[in-house]
């Protein structure tokens, strides 16, 4: 009877083993301790239970009939060829697209799946375990964003070359690794080509592909969803209705007018019509070339909640993090190294470029006309992206490589975009859309919202004195930034008098004479 029990422990020992390698799922578990029939078990003092032999993981990997979601697991036949696992399941398990997240990357099986470059991902545990010493298996793998269980044989493998060694044990089964002098030697040749040693770089084509799933392009927001996004501010109906049409194309648009009408403001909030999130790689793979994408300078991070068990069945692939939509705003800084691949040569690590860091989302290019760069060499640059939705880009190792396009790109502009611009180029802007100055209720009701946000007791009669004597008595034109600029001012004045905070006619003769002196 012990016997019995002894060969049931082992068949379970070796199949929670094939497990952690990576074999079937610990459902099947429960099939193997309870299907198998006693009279199965070898016999005691059989050859067979004399030598106990470890099943190979392959030999003891159960096939279950595609489609069958329970029952006994079938043994593969002698000699019959393993199926081939699937690429990457569409999305984690438990995972459900939605309109504000369209797309999670899986968790992937093995690196033929994750489309890993093992030459590349050997380069960096080298260069990782050099710059600081030693690392435990599991945190090599944190390190470089990929299952502890696929990265363990390419440890092994270095181990038996002679390039790592064991330092000592972990209490989670795990070993610390250091270089030997051979391996240091490696890590120093590495770290000539490149210092990258960050998470395993994404396949282009991966990237290319999640752009196509998250694309702004089809999303169509209604009238409700602009409403929402731009809740923070007054627009009148008649700009919302140019708006919209052009914000649901997901193609490119002018905002030109005069100075403080919240173009600016207004081509900030535009991203929160579409969906609220989408995945980006913190970096590219291009046949070893390592291009960078990620950049928390541009992008908010916005992970999901991670799972809590052993198990993680809502897992997804840490090569990849989940950001918000991105707004990228760039103003007269701009300059064309700025649109291009920028490569350190001393690292010799890419910096992707702000068109490509934007997409899925939308670029707003702010003061157009006012950039360090020519208005030509930037509609030269764009002319062709903006019609095909996609870019070539150059490596800094000469390849040129094509990549997505794909995010609204808003002009902003104080000037005439027919004095910037020539007809094929505005051919290619289908929307040109004025912020104009706003009327004069529209304006009263911006003094209205300004008090509560500047913390002023609103009172109509300042309001309608202002107007009366430094609007139309002078006819100055009035403005949206206006009613926020002149309460400052109201506001400071007070608190450095030391006087209680409120709206006086004296305090708005003062607030005008401050702010339009040059104006």
């Amino acid at each position: 009877m012990s016997g019995d029990v002894d060969s049931k422990l082992d068949s379970l020992i070796s199949r929670i083993q094939t497990l952690s390698a990576g074999g079937t799922p610990a459902a099947s578990l429960a099939s193997l301790a309870t299907s198998q029939p006693e009279s199965s078990a070898p016999q005691p003092n059989s050859p067979a239970q004399a030598a106990r032999p470890a099943p190979a993981p392959a030999a003891a990997e159960a096939q279950r009939p595609s489609g069958s979601p329970s029952g006994p697991a079938i043994a593969r036949p002698t000699g019959e060829p393993a199926q081939p696992r699937p690429a990457r399941s569409p999305e984690p398990l438990g995972f459900k697209p939605s309109r504000d997240e369209p797309w999670r990357p899986g968790e992937p099986a093995d690196m033929v799946a994750a489309g890993v470059n093992e030459t590349l991902l050997e380069a960096i545990i080298y260069r990782f375990i050099r710059n600081i010493g030693e690392a435990a298996g599991r945190r090599i793998a944190d390190q470089v964003k990929l299952p502890f269980g696929m990265i363990e044989p390419l440890l092994t493998r270095l181990k038996a070359e002679q390039n790592v060694a064991y330092k000592n044990s972990t209490s989670t089964n795990d070993y610390v690794y250091m270089l030997t002098e051979s391996g240091r030697a490696i890590a120093r040749g590495h770290m000539q080509d490149c210092t990258y040693y960050g998470a395993c770089p994404v396949p282009l084509k991966e990237y290319i592909a999640s752009v196509k799933r998250q694309t702004i392009e089809g999303q169509y927001p209604k009238k409700q969803d602009l409403l929402n996004a731009f809740k923070d501010l007054l627009i009148n109906p008649a700009m919302l209705n140019k708006l919209g049409p052009a914000v649901a194309s997901g193609r490119g648009m002018f905002l030109f007018g005069f100075p403080g009408n919240g173009k600016t403001s207004i081509a900030e909030r535009v991203t929160g019509a579409f969906g609220k999130y989408v995945w980006i790689p913190r970096a590219i793979d291009i046949d070893g070339d390592v291009l960078r994408v990620f950049d928390p300078m541009c992008h908010e991070l916005a992970m999901p909640e991670a799972g809590s068990g052993l198990l993680d069945i809502g897992g997804f692939d840490k090569r990849w993090v989940r950001i918000r939509r991105p707004t990228i705003i760039a103003g007269g800084e701009l300059t064309m190294d700025m649109l291009e691949v920028q490569s350190n040569s001393e690292s010799n690590i890419s910096e992707s470029p702000l068109q490509l860091k934007s997409n899925c989302g939308t670029l707003v290019i702010d003061d157009f006309g006012r950039q360090r760069m020519r208005v030509d060499e930037l509609l030269n640059r764009w002319i062709v992206p903006l019609e095909k939705r996609y870019d070539f880009l150059n490596m800094a190792s000469g390849k040129k490589i094509q990549v997505p396009f794909d995010q609204l790109v808003v002009f902003s502009t104080n000037l005439e975009p027919k004095d910037l611009v020539d007809d094929a180029f505005l051919r290619r802007i289908p929307y040109k859309i004025e912020a104009e100055n706003p009327p004069e209720a529209d304006f009263r009701k911006l003094f209205e919202i300004m008090c509560k946000v500047v913390k002023i007791p609103y009172e109509a009669d300042p309001i309608n004195y202002l107007i009366e004597k430094h609007y139309k008595a002078v006819d100055r034109p009035m403005r949206m930034c206006q009613p926020r600029d002149l309460l400052l001012q109201v506001k400071n004045y007070c608190l450095y008098n030391d006087l209680p905070i409120e709206l006086k006619h004296e305090y708005m003769d003062f607030a005008c004479e401050n702010y339009f002196s040059v104006m």
